[in-house]
């Protein structure tokens, strides 16, 4: 095992500065460019530096309208930029992050319909080249889903590989990762996926717990999915825990349209503002041994990272050690949390 520590990361906005934009987000009729964008994550990188924060997901959107099939004018971004993005990437390196996109849902890359897969292969090209241009090492990658049953996922999964093999641009292979979801596709899906193709893979805790048909053990899920990264490079895996408050919602009843208070249960593929600290701390525990970064999928994005670290040295001090953590740094990651976040003094009552 690496005797560097585990990361946690989070995607995107930055809840503990509002100011700090993820990407240029103005209309086309304003000229919006991924040089801009670059402008906000520069600053996003010194805001993560300042925090301790060594994993971040970048806006899927960096390149505003660079895929846009029916604005050419945007179609050179990439390409035009890459000076900055080599400056960027540099910093990156130097700072000791790891980065990464997700791309949006609409990218399908086992869609019946070949115009949609095109769209989504220059869409992952177009991410694929920005990664490159910042000369970021192979743990940079780009995660997507498998897409759409289509009413038959063997076939479904079939033409996934399909475009793998038969499609998809070196490039494009070098940084794509594939995940399984909540509802459609499960862990043995893209392990089946993963035989056939090489695709690295990964692990996410509360899909598996939402989906997982053929009654996985966890760890062993765990670890098949891991080997799918060659040695050398670290795996990462997702972590979110589920809604649990109830909402009160008016709706218009139906025949008198008169409004109604109704009470709606959370559904559990829903993520929480926070993480839950005895979640990870069980999860982590049950993959003791095991090598990997950690994404946390928390609403409140950074602000759930920084109140985990030290929930995680109250609770779990062998779990703290495995990102680096140690009491000593107890009472700064307090601080940092307060400073960002209130307790609820009546929370206990």
């Amino acid at each position: 095992m690496s005797a560097a520590p585990l990361r946690l990361g989070f995607p995107v906005k930055l809840m503990g500065d509002p100011t700090i934009k993820s990407n240029d987000t103005r209309r086309w009729q304003q000229d919006p460019h991924l040089k801009v964008s670059l402008e906000y994550m520069d600053r996003a990188l010194d805001y993560l530096d300042k925090h301790n924060i060594r994993m971040y997901r970048m806006s899927s959107d960096l390149a505003p309208y660079a895929t846009h099939p029916d604005m050419p004018q945007f179609h050179s971004m990439v390409r035009d930029s890459d000076a900055e993005l080599r400056a960027f990437g540099s910093k990156a390196r130097r700072l000791g992050m790891r980065l990464s996109f997700h791309p949006s849902q609409y990218v399908v890359l086992n869609s019946p319909d070949p115009v949609l897969v095109e769209k989504s292969i220059w869409d992952l090209s177009s991410q694929a080249e920005m990664l490159d241009r910042m000369e970021l090492g192979p743990e940079a990658v780009m995660v997507i889903h498998v897409g759409g049953t289509y009413g038959d996922r063997p076939a479904a999964n079939a033409r996934w590989v399909d475009t793998w093999n038969n499609k998809l641009p070196e490039h494009v292979k070098r940084r794509l990762v594939l995940e399984h979801d909540d509802l459609r596709f499960s862990v043995s899906d893209i392990l089946w996926i993963h035989e056939r193709t090489g695709v690295r893979l990964i692990f996410d805790h509360q899909h598996f717990w939402c989906l997982n048909p053929d009654g996985l053990a966890m760890r062993d899920a765990l670890e098949r999915v891991l080997r799918s990264w060659p040695d050398g490079q670290r795996p990462k895996v997702h972590f979110s825990s589920p809604r649990t408050e109830m909402r009160e919602l008016k709706r218009k009843e139906k025949g008198t349209r008169k409004l109604k208070t109704v009470l709606v249960a959370p559904i559990n593929t829903g993520h929480a503002d926070f993480c839950n600290p005895f979640e990870f701390i069980t999860f982590m525990r049950i993959a003791e041994g095991l090598e990997f970064d950690v994404m946390l999928e928390a609403k409140v994005k950074d602000l759930a990272l920084i109140r985990l670290r030290p929930d995680l040295l109250r609770y779990a001090p062998d779990v703290a050690r495995r990102f680096g953590l140690n009491p000593a740094e107890a009472p700064v990651l307090e601080a940092e949390e307060d400073a960002l976040l209130e307790e609820d003094a009546d929370a206990g009552a």
